[in-house]
């Protein structure tokens, strides 16, 4: 597969602080062959101003007529890529330099690829998840999302011929919503290794954030209520992640003692919600 052209899709609001640590990222890559989409969504800092510094005739760069939500953006890059298979990369984040090599020899008979990826909070790293091997994404993609987007390789068919895009409604969740749909049809295989590093700041970790994610899922589960199994935890998932993060930020002192004298895991459920439903109503 050394000949096929790989679209490197990166949408970019405001990025200026992070845009040039992701684009060299690419820049490194040890595979050749690719285009950089950047689409750039009415930024009113200094983004044009850097990616324009990039010579590089593989980046093409594209600017919004007006500001879009996130997935109509992504949609829209995507409508612009000409490459026999389509990746994905955020501005704040970054790949390692094998990350396209691997995944193209790895992809060979499935239709899209996902791997581990290092999780970077104010320079300490910390794997995602310690063996991604055994995930069955058919069986298990409802209980535990996997799927980073920054580590995502696919076929770029399943855009073109397939006609299958993001889900503009969507905020938040039109990542989990897109992959949902697709693990019902397509092929997917995993690499262990971590291929990309995601960065955690406070652009993209916010209470608001976690309320609208919330939200999202809860119309989601309604939407899809009758072709879900009964025992998928979706949103018990989610309850702990808010209470995770309002812990980590002070914000629930006394979280972590009363948790751990809870056992039963339907009782320690019905405290999560508790808790955030104290405190949504108090916002």
């Amino acid at each position: 597969m050394k000949n096929k052209k790989v679209s490197i899709i990166m949408n970019n609001y405001n990025g200026q602080k992070y845009l040039s640590r992701s684009v060299k990222s690419i820049l490194k890559q040890d595979y050749s062959n690719w285009e950089l989409i950047f689409w750039d969504n009415r930024s009113s800092d200094k983004s044009k101003i850097i990616i324009k510094k990039y010579k590089d005739k593989r980046i093409k760069i594209f600017f919004s007529k007006k500001h879009e939500k996130l997935y109509k953006a992504r949609n829209l890059a995507l409508s612009k890529a000409k490459g026999d298979f389509i990746s994905f990369l955020d501005v704040d984040d970054t790949w390692q330099a094998n990350k396209i090599s691997t995944q193209i020899n790895k992809i060979k008979n499935a239709d899209i690829c996902f791997s581990n990826y290092w999780i970077n909070k104010d320079g300490n790293l910390k794997l995602f998840k310690k063996d991604l091997s055994s995930y069955k994404i058919k069986d298990q993609i409802l209980n535990e999302y996997p799927i980073g987007i920054l580590t995502v390789f696919m076929k770029s068919e399943i855009f073109k011929k397939k006609k299958l895009f993001f889900d503009s409604n969507y905020e938040i969740i039109g990542d989990f919503d897109f992959f949902y749909k697709l693990s019902k049809t397509f092929k997917f295989t995993c690499i262990n290794k971590p291929l990309a590093t995601y960065y955690i700041h406070g652009n993209n970790l916010s209470i608001k954030k976690l309320k609208l994610e919330i939200n999202e899922f809860k119309n989601w589960i309604k939407i899809n209520k009758k072709n879900l199994p009964k025992n998928n935890r979706l949103m018990e998932n989610n309850n702990i992640r808010m209470c995770n993060y309002l812990y980590n930020n002070n914000r629930l002192n006394f979280l972590s003692s009363d948790l751990n004298k809870i056992e039963n895991f339907k009782i320690k459920m019905k405290f999560y919600i508790k808790i955030i439903l104290q405190f949504i109503l108090l916002k």
